[in-house]
């Protein structure tokens, strides 16, 4: 899982910031602390683990410099990055396209210990699904999906408790005091699932197409535009400012599709699109949802466990989607992600 940044780290960083392409030893005689050179070498594996360094050479002609991912994946801590407000907050304003062309074509998204721990736990998966029928899959996955229909349309504002929620998609009852539109989000959810169920290879690979699809089911029958938006769109609690023509948004999109379909790793994948949906912000409106269907199209594609995000504060889910517009550092959102597959290969299925 991952770790917060120490100040031993800090300091090596800072220097490498001043004096890149420096030696280890180099390292530590620049440190502004008496630290041992076996604590240095030490913090450079870390780092390098973690992919916010590189080295350059081998043996004794080794050196050492700040990645090129340094920025999307340095530890951040959310709330200590919202003391300040709005206005105080140094940002990228604009879209950053070298984000989806440059940046993350070459970035490896999660370190080693990450990828065992999400690889150990899509094993477990595989495990329980083979001892399951096809009725018991189809009851787990149920399950799933009024989780996720109710944690997804939480996080936009619905009001439906999750009981509510599961009365509503088994029974059709809805909750006295709820209006149509909030029960209407909740049964888009879940025809959107049914829908990736049945066409598990819809997305494959990812089109704009496709993800306008997921979009319509998602907005059917609510008073918002279907088509990819040319006009500008705030997001409340922040500064950044999306694209705002539809040419822009298209081409935005298809090099999204591209960065998602050349990449190997399902686990990057689903991450890429959960984030990366959300930012570029093609809709009016249902951004975050679609990009929380597409993620799991993507997973259930290949097989992996979906997510229902149902153990994840809404207020949290929404800072770190902020730290991502903001500063384009993917660290807080990749730890919900670890979190959240976790807990449903623990709790589903």
């Amino acid at each position: 899982m991952a770790a917060p940044i120490r100040i031993i780290d800090q300091r090596v960083l800072d220097v490498l910031k001043k004096h890149p392409l420096s030696s280890s030893r180099e390292i530590h005689e620049r440190m502004d602390t008496e630290v041992s050179y076996a604590t240095v070498k030490r913090v450079i594996q870390n780092l390098l683990d973690a992919a916010l360094i590189v080295a350059i050479g081998k043996g004794k002609a080794t050196r050492y410099r700040v990645s090129s991912s340094y920025h999307l994946l340095f530890p951040i801590d959310t709330s200590v990055y919202f003391e300040k407000e709005i206005d105080e907050r140094k940002i990228q304003v604009q879209f950053n396209s070298d984000l989806l062309r440059s940046t993350l074509p070459t970035a490896i998204l999660f370190t080693e210990q990450e990828l065992d721990f999400l690889e150990k736990l899509q094993r477990k998966f595989l495990t329980n699904i083979v001892a399951l029928s096809p009725t018991g899959f189809q009851k787990e996955f149920e399950r799933l999906a009024i989780d996720l229909s109710w944690k997804s349309s939480q996080i936009e504002g619905n009001t439906y408790s999750l009981l509510e929620t599961e009365r509503l998609l088994k029974e059709k009852e809805t909750a006295i005091g709820k209006t149509r539109e909030e029960a209407t989000m909740l049964l888009n959810h879940k025809e959107a699932l049914d829908f990736i169920l049945a066409n598990p290879d819809y997305i494959q690979p990812l089109t704009i197409a496709g993800i306008e699809d997921i979009h319509s089911i998602l907005m059917k029958e609510l008073e918002v535009d279907r088509n990819i938006r040319n006009r500008r769109v705030g997001i409340s609690g922040t500064n950044y400012q999306p694209l705002d023509n539809a040419f822009q948004i298209k081409e935005a999109l298809q090099d999204m599709c591209d960065l998602i379909n050349q990449k190997t790793n399902v686990f990057e994948k689903a991450l890429l699109g959960l984030v990366l949906i959300s930012y570029i912000q093609p809709f009016i409106d249902g951004n975050k949802r679609t990009a929380r269907i597409i993620s799991n199209a993507l997973l259930m594609f290949h097989k992996h466990c979906p997510l229902s995000f149902r153990t994840v504060d809404s207020l949290h889910y929404k800072k770190a989607m902020l730290v991502f517009y903001e500063q384009n550092n993917i660290s807080p959102f990749k730890q919900i992600f670890l979190e959240q597959y976790e807990f449903a290969v623990k709790t589903y299925f």
